[in-house]
């Protein structure tokens, strides 16, 4: 069972018209043989790109050598005006200070401690959707809401409906749409002291985002000032000390870090859950499976989620079709050689999980929806080795372990209570903003159980 395709794909395509495709429609604009290829090579008149779809390869620079292969330059371009230096752009020391700083506020217990907000959070969008019942929904508007929620109330401990939570939602909603995931500096090498190519709106929309996040951040301080805030992750975060050098963030560095966990835990979480609701609408007899699954274990706690394994693999799958983040790019630091091709200094390198996790020589059916293969000896093996939704390595994604239970638990529920049909005419197409999401939202029609 396939997802359908917009266009059969290219075989090969220049690399401007890629440019194009990639935010048009991102299925279509990939080259049938990247999907079978181990490495790949790109062109500009400024440097070389080098695409890396081995996995022993991928492994050498997310997790053997990463600090060879930092952070590219030219792709932060895009995202430093919303996220500065948050942990997401960083690289060497100043990456390291913020994750010591960051990790504890996401390990072990403390996910226990904020699943009764994001469960909150979930039971709201029940209530909201049951008013939509029986009409076509966007999708993308929906799981972006219930998403922006959990951020709010797991960082913040207020509800999206709070004045300064349902602004910054609001104004994200336009940046993401406004912003591609590749802007004209990744390509053009454009020096730190020329103004950056952004357009007004999106400098605009980056700009208010921040305020209000400054807003909150200042207020979180004088709580925690007064011995007064709130036991969430925004406190946590606040209040620790870096173990090697004693210090905490700033205002600034909190805001810079509370951006990313917005996109991160916002921008990607929606675009995951609204490809696995299209899904679900596409096959609707493991949407059946599902409802049954949740209507089994019924109201859910965290002690109960490891239940949810039907919804956990379809999640999982639905990560694999449709990765938030398609590409990742990395610059080499020092000459390199990989497959026998010498890669300068400066060369980017891009590891796309995309084409990683449809990787022919790789995965049986790899374009298949068929969340089964978790348990079949491929699956297992693609899983250690070509399945990287979260990146991998030292940069692993901190809030990985929060997704994979956020996920399963606003899909179960959903799907408790009601059902998800297609709409006719109405097939979403891929394309890259910020995250993967659809060129047109994705609509299906929800109907109350």
């Amino acid at each position: 069972m396939k997802p359908p395709k917009p266009i059969p794909r290219p075989d090969k395509v220049s690399l401007w018209r890629y440019l194009k495709l990639f935010r048009k429609d991102l299925l279509s604009a990939q080259p049938q043989r990247l999907y079978r290829a181990w490495m790949a090579e790109f062109r500009t008149p400024f440097f070389r790109s080098f695409m890396i779809n081995q996995p022993e390869l991928v492994d050498t620079v997310l997790k053997q050598r990463p600090e060879d292969f930092p952070k590219s330059d030219r792709i932060s371009e895009g995202l430093r005006p919303l996220l500065g230096d948050s942990v997401f752009l960083t690289n060497a020391e100043t990456w390291k200070r913020q994750r010591r700083i960051i990790d504890p506020a996401f390990e072990g217990g403390r996910l226990k401690d904020t699943f009764p907000a994001m469960s909150e959070a979930v039971q709201a969008s029940v209530d909201r959707l049951r008013g939509q019942a029986g009409t076509v929904v966007e999708c993308e508007e929906l799981t972006s809401h219930v998403a922006a929620d959990v951020i709010f109330r797991t960082l913040f401990s207020v509800p999206i409906e709070h004045d300064v939570a349902a602004q910054v939602f609001d104004k994200f909603r336009a940046y993401q749409r406004q912003q591609p995931l590749l802007n004209l500096a990744a390509f053009v090498p454009v020096p730190r002291w020329v103004p950056r190519l952004h357009a007004r709106k999106t400098r605009r929309n980056a700009k208010d985002i921040r305020a209000l996040i400054t807003r909150l951040t200042a207020e979180r301080a004088e709580l925690i000032a007064n011995g007064q805030a709130p036991d969430d992750l925004a406190t946590k975060i606040m209040t620790t000390r870096d173990p090697e050098t004693g210090s905490r963030f700033n205002t600034q560095e909190m805001v810079d870090q509370v951006a990313i966990f917005f996109l991160a835990g916002h921008e990607t979480s929606a675009s995951a859950l609204a490809w696995t609701l299209y899904l679900m609408a596409l096959y609707p007899d493991w949407q059946e499976k599902l409802c049954a699954e949740a209507q089994a274990v019924g109201e859910p706690s965290f002690g109960s989620m490891s239940k949810l394994r039907l919804s956990r693999d379809v999640f999982r799958e639905a990560l694999r079709l449709y990765p938030p983040v398609p590409m990742m790019v990395r610059e080499a630091a020092c000459p390199e050689t990989f497959r026998d091709r010498g890669i300068a200094k400066g060369s980017q390198i891009v590891i796309s999980p995309w084409h990683l996790h449809r990787q022919e020589r790789l995965w049986d059916n790899p374009d298949d929806f068929d969340p089964t293969r978790w348990g079949t000896e491929n699956g297992k093996a693609c899983q250690r080795n070509a399945y990287i939704p979260f990146s991998a390595g030292p940069r692993v994604c901190t809030g990985a372990g929060f997704a994979m239970v956020e996920g399963p638990l606003v899909l179960s529920t959903l799907l408790r209570h009601f059902r998800f049909e297609l709409v006719e005419g109405r097939t979403p197409v891929p394309v890259a903003h910020l995250t993967v999401r659809s060129k047109d939202g994705i609509w299906l029609r929800v109907v109350e159980r």
